[in-house]
């Protein structure tokens, strides 16, 4: 799937219908500015600035997806993950993060359209904006599921602390019921799947013990469908305006993570079995760095933290003034994104020592992966805080900022990548902005039937996965050694009066993309998948006519 996803990359690099081959005599003339009338611009770029550092790393499931993600290899990797993280944040992360700023502050153009500088990479662009499509599909339903908790938050009694629902197994036990670690018939605790908190996840909101796998996925469920249609309702409006809009909007959705991510630290950290999780995050198993699956990873995640390979970056910062200094931003965002992805490590486990300690059990079999570290763990915490609905509301309350701040990032890609390559959609922004809206809804419904986590996982493995390495190693590639390293340096001198140093001129054209095409060379699909990792349904296989 992977080295398809490529291939049609570079498919798309020969079909397309522009020039075969780079201007090398295009004029080195300063770009003409958007129309600072149309409602899209951002006059100033407080706003824009304050986007850009909201794309970091907060705590998340993306995520939210990049909480999700990033808590996800914290818990399997431990410390082992923060060597790959650190030196793809040096190498690639910082140096190609400041190459899609520049590209599009200096070109004024989307992600298509901004390779009029080598019009033969166009494609890339529009593979870019597929990703982002890709993840719209999906990425709205994690939302969703966030504002589906908030709902069910505001209970007296939290409805994943108990097992009389109707939802429940017989195999639901709930932890308030035992002593330490042995049951009524002295088994083990050891299946934290059987947590009240793991059975409202999965049978009660995705209600997954319905399917049978991704050939069985049923109906939408109807209270899914309506906290979807609220999110993509909410989405719309935040975007029909253009960036102006959004760019107000993110003042809220930057800053209240980081208050939720302050409190929950410094809850963690007087917890009991605290200092246990926080060993567990420092402790470094150099075994495990010669695996490659971990350094795919880091360089996945860091790409998806800092949103390069998706035309976010590359769209709202043609919005940007254009003598702005995008090499501060570019520094600057990634060390508050490389600090924040550190210190939220502490929270997260702070609090799976503290549940280890609970259930007297050790720490990896209390860290789950996926979106169950978000929806089940987290969960299961604050209901043992003191006012449980109140942080809960709170809690959740986040997830769906973050949720609606990263997706109005991805959609305005999509949105100005295509806009400013066909004047007819820019012409009625408004009515587009709705039509895309509408058909990410449409197929997300597809995530929300009873089998639909099977084809969330699909998409996220693949559409918005490892393929984001292809996209931004092609990005390097036109940058660097079609268009040229000089010219592009020369373009920067004149947005901000100077060239970029050695270190990253280096960085774009030889040391980042080598890691980059050494990663590719070692990912290879996979015909197994972790689904839910302390689920009734642990596992399951890819038909052979998804993997290919």
């Amino acid at each position: 799937m992977f080295f398809i996803q490529a291939s049609l990359i570079l498919i798309e690099l020969f079909l397309t219908k522009q020039a075969v081959q780079c201007n090398k005599n295009y004029p080195l003339l300063v770009p003409q500015s958007r129309d600072l009338s149309e409602p899209t611009v951002i006059k100033h770029d407080t706003s824009y600035n304050c986007f850009i550092a909201s794309r970091v790393v907060i705590t998340r499931e993306r995520k939210m997806q990049p909480i999700q993600r990033l808590q996800c290899l914290f818990t399997v990797f431990s410390g082992a993950f923060l060597i790959p993280y650190i030196l793809f944040l040096i190498i690639a992360g910082m140096p190609l993060f400041y190459m899609e700023l520049a590209l599009g502050q200096y070109n004024r153009e989307g992600a298509a359209t901004v390779w009029k500088i080598c019009p033969v990479f166009k494609g890339v662009g529009y593979a870019v904006i597929l990703i982002a499509l890709y993840v719209g599909f999906y990425y709205n339903v994690i939302i969703a599921w966030s504002l589906y908790y908030l709902f069910s938050s505001f209970t007296f009694e939290l409805p994943w602390t108990n097992c009389h629902n109707s939802w429940n197994s017989p195999n639901c036990t709930d932890p308030k019921l035992f002593n330490a670690s042995v049951l009524g018939n002295g088994t083990k605790y050891s299946k934290y799947k059987l947590t009240p908190a793991a059975e409202f996840y999965e049978r009660g909101v995705l209600h997954l013990h319905e399917s049978r796998g991704i050939h069985d996925l049923g109906l939408p469920r109807w209270q899914l469908s309506l906290c979807l249609l609220v999110v993509v309702i909410i989405l719309f409006f935040s975007l029909w305006k253009g960036v102006k809009t959004s760019g107000k909007v993110v003042w809220i959705t930057a800053t209240l993570p980081y208050v939720v991510l302050f409190v929950l630290l410094i809850h963690g950290i007087t917890l009991p079995g605290a200092y246990n999780g926080i060993n567990a995050y420092l402790h470094i198993d150099f075994r495990r760095l010669k695996e490659a699956t971990v350094w795919i990873d880091a360089a996945t995640q860091i790409f998806y933290s800092l949103g390069a390979g998706f035309g976010v970056l590359i769209a709202f910062a043609s919005y940007n003034k254009f003598d702005n200094n995008c090499y501060r931003d570019a520094l600057l965002t990634s060390t508050i994104n490389c600090v924040t992805s550190f210190i939220s490590g502490f929270a997260i486990f702070s609090i799976l020592g503290y549940m280890a300690h609970e259930h007297k059990v050790k720490i990896e079999d209390v860290a789950t992966e996926g979106a169950g570290l978000v929806f089940i763990l987290y969960p299961e915490a604050i209901s043992t805080l003191s006012g449980s609905t109140f942080w809960a509301v709170v809690f959740f309350i986040m997830l769906l900022t973050l949720g609606i701040d990263s997706s109005m990032g991805g959609m305005e890609a999509v949105i100005t990548g295509l806009a400013d390559d066909f004047h007819l959609l820019k012409q009625h922004r408004k009515l587009f902005t709705f039509g895309v809206s509408f058909g990410t809804f449409l197929l997300a419904l597809f995530c929300i039937t009873n089998g639909g986590i099977y084809v969330l996982t699909l998409l996220d493995t693949f559409a918005a996965g490892t393929s984001i390495l292809f996209a931004v190693l092609m990005e390097a590639i036109g940058v660097s050694w079609f268009y040229g390293v000089d010219r592009f340096s020369e373009d920067i001198q004149q947005m901000m009066g100077f060239k970029p140093g050695l270190y990253w001129r280096l960085c774009w054209k030889f040391v980042s993309p080598a890691f980059l095409l050494r990663l590719a060379y070692c990912i290879t699909p996979e015909n197994e998948h972790q689904l839910v990792a302390q689920g009734n349904v642990r596992q399951f296989k890819l038909q052979h006519w998804l993997t290919i």
